[in-house]
């Protein structure tokens, strides 16, 4: 999970990386591994191998849950509980571009185009759910797998120009899906000069998530390999497809008629813990549309080392992660700007506990709704203890989908807000997708394609050094543009930074009392109230 070769007996989990989105893989790896489940906070409290060490073997091994293997399939394979919601809003909205993901690498070099073409066909042969087909039938949707051979010839060759090219990939990325009919991905391979290539790729999120690009990348790069060799890709079958995932998860959920089962327990968790949920997060907006339209835009900002490394040393301090930290500065940050003291952001969790998954092209991807209630009397350090319990509590319940979670509260449903919240938190800690052809440089290449689901969402990744030590934190924030302009949203940047350094200079001061404004916007305030306020 961490990357490291070697780890000592008392080497500190979190201080060689660990954070705690790497924790439900840590913690989820060991469950099948001890068979018995352990609970997330246990990672927290002993979190040296020899301190983990130590809990285990006071533990009773008991039954955790039943392994992942492949399965009988029956006559009509479910969807899984993610997977539906996607359905069900592809067949509501199937132009909707929102839940595609799209990429795109430049390829530069000598390219054998007939063995490219090639491995991409043996990409979707090893993986079903790249060519799934979910129709609709007297039961519900369920999945269909079609023949590698049906659509193999599914992907686009072109000469195009640089100028023609932001276009075309524009084009790809808002590609309509219609999930009851065709397979959830698209191809095409643009060729824009000599020895000069843009392999793009659009999937629909029913087949995929942002972890399954690894997977993919390192699956494409060693059927390349092979076909320029001549022969067809050697690779270890998987372990499992999606199709059985599908059904492990309902045996080991249950059913929610079962009191004792995880899902009817874990809905119980979640019932009480977003009981009386406010319906929408007020910011401070530029607009409010009457339809939404999923248009977004990202701006991106950077938070400097030192502020990094003292975030990371508060989170040492208190036994909690950065994750931890920019949440409660995030929750303070949204509070502070909503003037409303009961804060919940989403936050994803990648679903991949299970090692059979690891090399999985799937939606595995759950998502955590995280409530937080700020007093602004309250100090970052009182509000901080209290987040740390408020995420290792939702980790731990992160087994039944969001969607569940969503049909136990039955909120007031609308087309122009997600349920139960609308603003994001994402700590970027996939592993980066790396794709090396024979004979070929690859770099990424932009789209200018931005969609969202959500008002808001903050995605932050740590950059570290070869020793593991802070040196910054990139930070994007994604916006709909129904709702907001761009300098409002540079404003919010700038505002969330400056609250972070107010909180690293001063922990124990009053989240209420903590700078946002910047002198101009002060002083401004202070001409137009006659006083000194906070927002």
């Amino acid at each position: 999970v961490l990357d490291r070769e070697r780890v000592g007996l008392d080497d500190d989990f979190f201080a060689l990386g660990g954070n705690s989105l790497l924790a439900t893989q840590v913690v989820s790896r060991l469950s099948v591994a001890m068979d018995a489940r352990v609970p997330m906070r246990v990672l927290f409290e002993a979190s040296s191998v020899q301190a983990l060490s130590t809990w285990l073997e006071s533990r009773t091994a008991a039954g955790a849950r039943t392994p992942l293997l492949p399965r009988t399939r029956p006559e009509h394979i479910p969807l899984s509980y993610a997977q539906q919601r996607i359905w069900f809003l592809n067949r509501f909205d199937p132009h909707s571009p929102v839940y595609n993901i799209p990429f795109a690498v430049r390829l530069s070099g000598t390219m054998d185009t007939a063995a490219l073409l090639a491995a991409i066909a043996d990409v979707v042969d090893r993986h079903e759910t790249l060519r799934t087909i979910y129709p609709e039938s007297e039961t519900g949707p369920h999945q269909v797998v079609v023949p590698a051979a049906e659509i193999s010839g599914g992907f686009a060759t072109a000469a195009v120009t640089e100028n023609e090219l932001a276009t075309r990939l524009l084009s790809m990325a808002s590609s309509e899906f219609d999930v009851t009919t065709s397979v959830p991905v698209q191809a095409a391979l643009f060729e824009t000069a000599d020895n000069e290539h843009v392999l793009a790729v659009v999937l629909h999120h029913i087949c995929a998530d942002g972890s399954s690009i690894a997977p993919l990348a390192r699956d494409l790069t060693a059927a390349y390999t092979a076909r320029t060799g001549g022969h067809t890709p050697s690779w270890p079958p998987l372990t499992v497809q999606y199709a059985d995932y599908t059904l492990w998860q309902r045996e080991i959920l249950g059913s929610d008629d079962d009191p004792d089962s995880l899902l009817a327990q874990q809905l119980t968790y979640w019932r009480s813990t977003l009981d009386g949920l406010p319906e929408q997060l007020e910011l401070p907006g530029n607009r409010t549309p009457p339809a939404v339209t999923h248009r977004g835009r990202t701006h991106t900002f950077t938070i400097d080392a030192p502020t990094h490394r003292a975030a990371a040393e508060l989170a040492r301090q208190h036994t909690a992660t950065v994750f931890m930290v920019l949440h409660t500065a995030f929750a303070i940050f949204l509070a502070r700007m909503s003037g409303t003291g009961d804060i919940t952001i989403g936050t994803p969790v990648a679903g991949r506990g299970d090692p059979a998954l690891d090399d999985l092209v799937g939606m595995f991807v759950n998502t955590l709704a995280l409530r937080t209630p700020v007093d602004g009397a309250s100090s970052f350090t009182t509000l901080l203890t209290t987040v740390r319990e408020t995420d290792l509590a939702a980790f731990e319940h992160a087994d039944v989908p969001f969607e569940r979670v969503v049909q136990a509260l039955n909120p007031t449903r609308s087309t122009t807000r997600h349920p139960l919240f609308q603003v994001m938190l994402v700590f970027q800690n996939q592993e980066h997708p790396k794709l090396e052809l024979a004979g070929l440089t690859a770099r990424i290449e932009d789209i200018d394609h931005t969609a969202t689901q959500f008002d808001l969402t903050l995605v932050v990744s740590e950059r570290v050094d070869r020793d593991g030590a802070a040196q910054g934190l990139t930070a994007a924030l994604t916006y709909a543009q129904d709702l907001f302009d761009e300098d409002t949203v540079r404003g919010f940047a700038d505002r969330f930074t400056r609250l972070l350094e107010a909180i690293i200079a001063d922990p124990d001061s009053p989240v209420g009392d903590l700078d946002l404004l910047d002198a101009d916007e002060r002083r401004n305030l202070l001409d137009r109230t006659g006083g000194p306020e906070h927002p």
